[in-house]
C-alpha cells in the first residue's frame, strides 16, 4: 500500500491524528491500524486508537487498547486519564480513581485530571477528599470560577449549604456574566429560605439568557410563596415550553392552579407530572386532594392508597381516602381508615422517629443548572451542549431545518473557512455565491482530475474514498518522478501535477505534504493558478494550525505562523481583488487572533463582493456581539438566517 510504501509510521501517526482531531473517528482508527501492523511496539498509536473508540461508545475496545498502551508505556498520564474515563463510563468507580491518581502522579498539576477525581469522589460519597482536591486546585488558581462552582456542587451533596453558599459565591464574584452560577446561589438561598436574595439571583441569571427550567421552576416558587399566582403561572409556564419533559414543571403549576380554584388543568398538570415521574408516589397526594374537589371518589381513594403503601404513617392520606369512601356511601370504609388515622396519632413518638420517611407533597425545588464541563476535550474537539430534549412538535418533523428551529442548541462558533475540495456536504439552503471565474477557468482547462468546488462543510471520507486518494497519490508521485527525472523534460505540466498531489494530500489530511506541493506548483505556475495555490496553501496551514494548537504539539514557525496565511491571503487579495473568499477567511484567521474590528472590516469587504454571503454575515454578527454590539449583531445573524444559515435562529433567541 502507498501509505506503508510512501510514509513512514510517525507520518502515518500524525495523520491519524488530524483525523482524529477532525472528529474522523474511524477514518483515523485504520490510521492507527497501520502503525499497530508494523510497529506493535509503540504505546502511541493503542492510545489514540482508544480515544477514537470512546468516541464511538465502543468502551470494552477502548479499554483493551488503553492497557495495551499502559503495558507498552506505563508512564504516560494520558492512558491512565482515558483509562479513568473509561471506568467511569462502566461504573467502576474506584478503578477509576485509582487512574487519575495515577495521571496525577506523573502530571500533579493538571487541572483536568483533578477536576475528574473530585468528581469521582463525590460519586463515590467521598466528599471530603472530592473538596480537598478542589482545595489543592483553588490554592494554585484562587479566581478559578469552574472550581468555586464545582467546590458548591460538592457541598451541597455533603448537605453543607453554608460552605455551598459561600463556593457559588466566590464562583459569581469571578464569573459574573455566568447563568448557571447565579443559579446554583439562587438555589442555595432557596435551601436556606432566603428567598429575597434567591429572587434577586435567579432573575439575574433569567436576563443573563438562563434556558435551564429550573430557573423558572424556583421563581416560580417564590412567586406562589408570595401569593403572587400570575408571576408563578407565567414562570411555570416558561418552565414546560423549555423543558416539556419535567415533572416538577406540571407539579409545581397543578398546585398553583389547585390553589386558585382551576381543578380541571391543575388534574392535567398532575396527571402530566405522574405520568413522566410515576416513582414519585408523593405527588399522588396532590392529585387526590384535586380529584376530591371534583368528586372523583374511586380516584381519591386508590391515590390515597398509594400513598399509604409506600408512607404507612403519612395521617392525612388516610383521612382523604375515609372522606371519599364516606361519599361513596361505604361508611363501614371510611371508620376503618379514621380508626387506623387515630391509632397512629397515639404513637406520636413512634410517628415522629419516622418522619424522615415522610413524603414531600409541597410544592417542589429544582437543582441548579448544570455546569458544562469540558473534562472531555482531551477526547473531542466538540464543546458539551446543555442541550434540551426535542419536543413532540418538532418530532412531527423528518428534517432538523423544520420545525421550531431555534429551539434547537446551537454552539456559539463561527463558520469555518470557505476552501476547494472535490467534496462538499450539501449546501442548496445558502445563498452564498460558491464561483469564482478563475476556479472556473481551472476546472475547464481539465488538468485536474475531478472538478474544484468552494466549500465551507466538507465530507468525512470513508474508508474506500481512502483509499481511492491513497492510489492517486501514488499515480501522481509516478508522473511527477518520470517528469522530473527525465533530461531536457518539458517543465510546464509539473505545477498542475504538483497542485493536484497537493489536493490529494490535503483530502487525506496530510497538510504538511500538500503545503510543500503547493510551495513547488507555485514556482512553476501561471499567474492564473498562482492565486488558487496562494488560497489553498493558506487554508491548509491554518488546518495545520488549528489541529497543532488543540493539541499542544510543538509548534513548527513554518506551519503554524499566522502571517504566513496573512501574506499568502493578501497575495490573493492583489492578484484578485474581488475573491471575497479569499477575504472572508483572513477575517477568520484576525477572528481566531482576537482582532475584532479589523475582522470586521474584512467581513465588511467580503460581503461588498458578495452580497449575498451568508457566512460572512454570520461571523460578523458574531464579532459584533463579542464586542458588544449586540444590536449590530443580531441585524447580521437575522440575515445569515434568511441567507440559509438556520443555526443562526437559535443564537438570536439567546442573545436578543
Amino acid at each position: 500500500m502507498f501509505a506503508h510504501a510512501q510514509l513512514n509510521t510517525d507520518r502515518i501517526t500524525a495523520i491519524g491524528r488530524n483525523a482524529l482531531y477532525f472528529e474522523d473517528y474511524v477514518l483515523s482508527i485504520q490510521y492507527f491500524n497501520q502503525v499497530i501492523h508494523l510497529k506493535p511496539y509503540l504505546s502511541e498509536p493503542y492510545f489514540y486508537r482508544a480515544i477514537a473508540k470512546i468516541q464511538l461508545e465502543d468502551y470494552q475496545g477502548a479499554l483493551r487498547d488503553c492497557n495495551a498502551a499502559i503495558e507498552r508505556n506505563p508512564f504516560s498520564p494520558g492512558c491512565y486519564y482515558a483509562r479513568g474515563y473509561i471506568y467511569r463510563q462502566l461504573n467502576l468507580l474506584e478503578k477509576a480513581e485509582a487512574d487519575y491518581s495515577e495521571a496525577l502522579r506523573f502530571s500533579p498539576e493538571n487541572r483536568t485530571y483533578m477536576l475528574l477525581r473530585a468528581d469521582t469522589r463525590a460519586q463515590m460519597k467521598q466528599y471530603s477528599a472530592a473538596i480537598e482536591d478542589l482545595d489543592q486546585m483553588l490554592r494554585r488558581e484562587p479566581q478559578a470560577a469552574t472550581v468555586w462552582s464545582e467546590r458548591g456542587r460538592i457541598c451541597i451533596l455533603k448537605g453543607d449549604t453554608l460552605s455551598a453558599l459561600d463556593a457559588f459565591t466566590h464562583a459569581a464574584e469571578y464569573d459574573k456574566t455566568n447563568p448557571a452560577v447565579w443559579s446554583a446561589l439562587g438555589v442555595t438561598n432557596l435551601m436556606l429560605n432566603k428567598e429575597d436574595e434567591a429572587y434577586v439571583q435567579l432573575t439575574k441569571a433569567i436576563n443573563l439568557g438562563s434556558k435551564w427550567a429550573g430557573d423558572y421552576i424556583n421563581r416560580g416558587v417564590i412567586h406562589y410563596h408570595r401569593h403572587n399566582y400570575r408571576g408563578a403561572l407565567s414562570d411555570y409556564d416558561q418552565a414546560v415550553h423549555i423543558a416539556p419533559n419535567d415533572a416538577d414543571c406540571y407539579y409545581n403549576r397543578g398546585i398553583m392552579r389547585q390553589e386558585v380554584g382551576d381543578y380541571n388543568n391543575a388534574l392535567a398538570d398532575l396527571n402530566k407530572a405522574i405520568k413522566l415521574a410515576p416513582e414519585r408516589v408523593e405527588m399522588r397526594h396532590q392529585r387526590a386532594l384535586v380529584e376530591l374537589q371534583l368528586r372523583q371518589w374511586k380516584d381519591v381513594v386508590r391515590d390515597a392508597d398509594s400513598l399509604i403503601e409506600r408512607y404507612p404513617y403519612f395521617l392525612p392520606s388516610y383521612y382523604l381516602a375515609a372522606q371519599a369512601k364516606s361519599q361513596q356511601g361505604n361508611q363501614a370504609a371510611a371508620y376503618r381508615y379514621r380508626q387506623r388515622a387515630h391509632e397512629l396519632e397515639e404513637q406520636k413518638d413512634q410517628i415522629q422517629a419516622q418522619q424522615a420517611s415522610q413524603p414531600n407533597t409541597d410544592i417542589q425545588i429544582a437543582e441548579a443548572q448544570p455546569q458544562k464541563k469540558d473534562h472531555r476535550k482531551e477526547f473531542s474537539t466538540s464543546t458539551a451542549q446543555n442541550q434540551q430534549e426535542i419536543t413532540e412538535e418538532e418530532q412531527k418533523y423528518d428534517s432538523k431545518t423544520r420545525g421550531t428551529i431555534q429551539k434547537h442548541y446551537q454552539d456559539v462558533i463561527n463558520e469555518p473557512n470557505i476552501v476547494l475540495s472535490y467534496y462538499s456536504q450539501d449546501q442548496s439552503l445558502r445563498r452564498t455565491n460558491y464561483y469564482h471565474p478563475i476556479v472556473d477557468m481551472l476546472n475547464r482547462k481539465e488538468v485536474l482530475p475531478a472538478t474544484l468546488r468552494f466549500t465551507g462543510q466538507e465530507i468525512a471520507l470513508t474508508a474506500e474514498m481512502v483509499d481511492f486518494h491513497f492510489s492517486e497519490i501514488a499515480r501522481l508521485s509516478h508522473q511527477i518522478d518520470e517528469l522530473v527525472n527525465t533530461p531536457g523534460g518539458a517543465r510546464e505540466p509539473l505545477a498542475p501535477l504538483y497542485f493536484a498531489r497537493a489536493i490529494e494530500f490535503a483530502i487525506v489530511q496530510d497538510y504538511t505534504s500538500a503545503i510543500d506541493d503547493c510551495t513547488r506548483a507555485t514556482l512553476l505556475a501561471d499567474k492564473m493558478m498562482e492565486s488558487i495555490l496562494y488560497f489553498c496553501r493558506a487554508n491548509w496551514r491554518y488546518k495545520l494550525l488549528e489541529y497543532q494548537r488543540a493539541t499542544g504539539e510543538p509548534a513548527n514557525t513554518n506551519t503554524m505562523d499566522f502571517d504566513i496565511m496573512l501574506r499568502d491571503y493578501d497575495q490573493v487579495i492583489r492578484m484578485q481583488p474581488d475573491f471575497a473568499f479569499a477575504i472572508y477567511n483572513k477575517a477568520n484567521i484576525l477572528c481566531a487572533q482576537q482582532e475584532w474590528k479589523d475582522a470586521i472590516e474584512y467581513y465588511t469587504r467580503a460581503i461588498a463582493c458578495d452580497t449575498d454571503f451568508a457566512e460572512a454575515y454570520f461571523n460578523r454578527g458574531l464579532t459584533y456581539i463579542y464586542i458588544g454590539e449586540n444590536e449590530k449583531g443580531l441585524t447580521d445573524l437575522s440575515k445569515a438566517g434568511e441567507l440559509g444559515i438556520y443555526q443562526a435562529y437559535n443564537l438570536i433567541t439567546r442573545f436578543k
